[in-house]
């Protein structure tokens, strides 16, 4: 097949895009892929007999399931061609470079590429495609459009006085101009996605496609004619069904709605809050959703209606719902299965299927959610902890050998120490306290406590009084104590209870097993 191969965030926006109705030669623009490479995977789609509403729907593991190829495949000829388009056009610029001249450098590196009549036709219909006119005629549902202001509000520390500044998000619905604005404490990714995430929120639904200018928390390379889109971005787009549509460097066309509205932010938010001191991030919302909420209820200048009556009657009907869950940003990571059966993520355990132990996994994670992936199969999920080396286990992932270790827990131990006796209770329970995660002590407990079953509870009390003596809390020191007898030398009612033990460089203190 033609084209190149793409991931399937991508992928999905693809069909997104061509739900809509746009081009193919958009799409290819917008997703910075080869106008072959958008029409192989419709073609695919259609020969597989999948609707492009089903498939806007699925998951990118699901996806990957029925697209994924095991290779890439090379670009073809005119492909090469067509990447060297937007260098071609800056190197006209130059003095004394022709066509004819990058025709021959060209040539040298493709021998077998187009001849020079072809290479100048085709240079000249790609011209022509991006030099046209885009129009901007607003309809409802249509668009949205993101941006950052240029100047920024404060926010003061209430201890120290430190004045800090904060970011104004903006975002405008195209055809009613219903707008939405929030402080944030940065333009990095994760509070672009979230402030996005509250405008959809705020607007009540979602619209057909997100124009964002060229931030990086939105695009990795930005570019005139072919911008990366940050992946994240087009995860949060694909949850909630809508596309990413980045606006041209330098093209004041592509924005003029959305720096129109941060002019009108100045006016009506940046200005009435000029002489107020806030102390805190929320703070500053609050007011600035008074003043917001104000804004959209002002009548035009013009018109005898406000954005929020135009929004309403002609536009919030035609919204896509928002979806059950708010995007939550997805992390990934690839982790060997365990011979516990389970993997670490973030300083936490989560198990998998015991089959899986020895392999490598693939972990997509969210704030509150855990799937975890082989050959793009889900073989497990769990609710995220954050407890730090805590488990999360499913003892149906477990072998039958491993079920009674998915039992440890402090009360357990505690309560098989009681059985014993007093002395094994606190012996068991200092040992517990000593570490800094009750999980590091979990195996000298089971150690310690197993060792009634082979010496006799009384010989194992005598011998933890005895390591309670010298106040050495380990299950080396109490099976040294039981292997020798030592325990039967032990009187602590004895002048012995006196004693302590000698004083030698060799010998560590209680410190050196805390």
């Amino acid at each position: 097949m033609a084209g190149e191969t793409i991931s399937m965030t991508k992928l999905k926006q693809i069909f997104l895009h061509r739900r809509n109705g746009m081009a193919l030669e958009a799409i290819a623009r917008v997703m910075n892929v080869s106008r072959n490479t958008v029409k192989k995977y419709i073609r695919l789609a259609e020969q597989k007999g999948l609707e492009l509403e089903q498939l806007a729907a699925m998951e990118e593991h699901d996806l990957e399931k029925i697209f994924a190829e095991p290779t890439s495949v090379g670009k073809s000829r005119f492909q090469d061609l067509e990447g060297m388009f937007a260098w071609m056009e800056q190197e006209l610029k130059r003095t004394g470079v022709t066509r004819w001249l990058l025709w021959a450098e060209y040539k040298s590196r493709y021998p077998d590429g187009y001849a020079y009549t072809q290479f100048c036709d085709y240079y000249r219909h790609w011209l022509e495609h991006r030099s046209a006119t885009m129009h901007f005629d607003h309809t409802p549902a249509d668009k949205a459009y993101i941006d950052f202001t240029g100047k920024r509000l404060q926010v003061v520390d209430r201890d120290g006085g430190e004045v800090r500044d904060v970011e104004i998000y903006v975002c405008i619905l195209g055809f009613s101009q219903l707008t939405y604005v929030e402080a944030l404490n940065s333009q990095r990714k994760e509070d672009f996605l979230q402030a996005t995430a509250n405008s959809l929120k705020y607007f009540g639904g979602v619209p057909k496609a997100l124009v964002t200018d060229n931030l990086k928390s939105a695009v990795t390379e930005p570019d005139n004619y072919e911008p990366e889109i940050n992946e994240s971005f087009l995860e949060f787009a694909n949850h909630y069904q809508t596309t990413i549509y980045p606006a041209r460097s330098r093209k004041p066309k592509d924005k003029a709605l959305v720096e129109s509205a941060v002019n009108i932010v100045y006016k009506r938010i940046f200005a009435p809050l000029r002489d107020k001191i806030f102390f805190e991030l929320h703070e500053l919302n609050s007011s600035i959703l008074e003043l917001l909420n104000k804004h959209n209820n002002e009548m035009f200048h013009k018109e005898p209606f406000s954005r929020r009556q135009k929004f309403e009657q002609h536009e919030a009907g035609l919204l896509q719902p928002l979806p059950a869950t708010p995007y939550q940003l997805r992390k990934y990571k690839t982790a060997r299965v365990m011979k516990n059966s389970h993997i670490q993520l973030e300083k936490h355990y989560y198990s998998v299927p015991y089959r899986f132990i020895g392999k490598d996994v693939k972990a997509i994670y969210t704030r509150d959610q855990v799937h975890i992936f082989i050959n793009n199969e889900r073989i497990a999920f769990h609710i995220r902890g954050y407890k730090p080396f805590g488990y999360t286990t499913d003892q149906n992932h477990l072998p039958s050998s491993h079920q009674f270790v998915a039992d440890w827990k402090p009360e357990k131990f505690l309560s098989w120490a009681d059985s014993i006796g007093p002395q094994v209770r606190t012996y068991i329970e200092t040992i517990l306290q000593q570490k800094k995660y009750p999980e590091q002590a979990y195996r000298s407990c089971v150690g310690i406590l197993s060792l009634a079953k082979k010496a006799g509870k009384e010989r194992l009390i005598k011998a933890i009084e005895r390591a309670t003596f010298y106040q050495i809390y380990n299950y080396k020191t109490v099976k040294k104590i039981l292997d020798g007898g030592l325990e039967m030398l032990f009187e602590p009612d004895s002048d012995q209870s006196e004693a302590s033990l000698p004083q030698h460089t060799n010998i560590r203190g209680k410190e050196h097993y805390q």
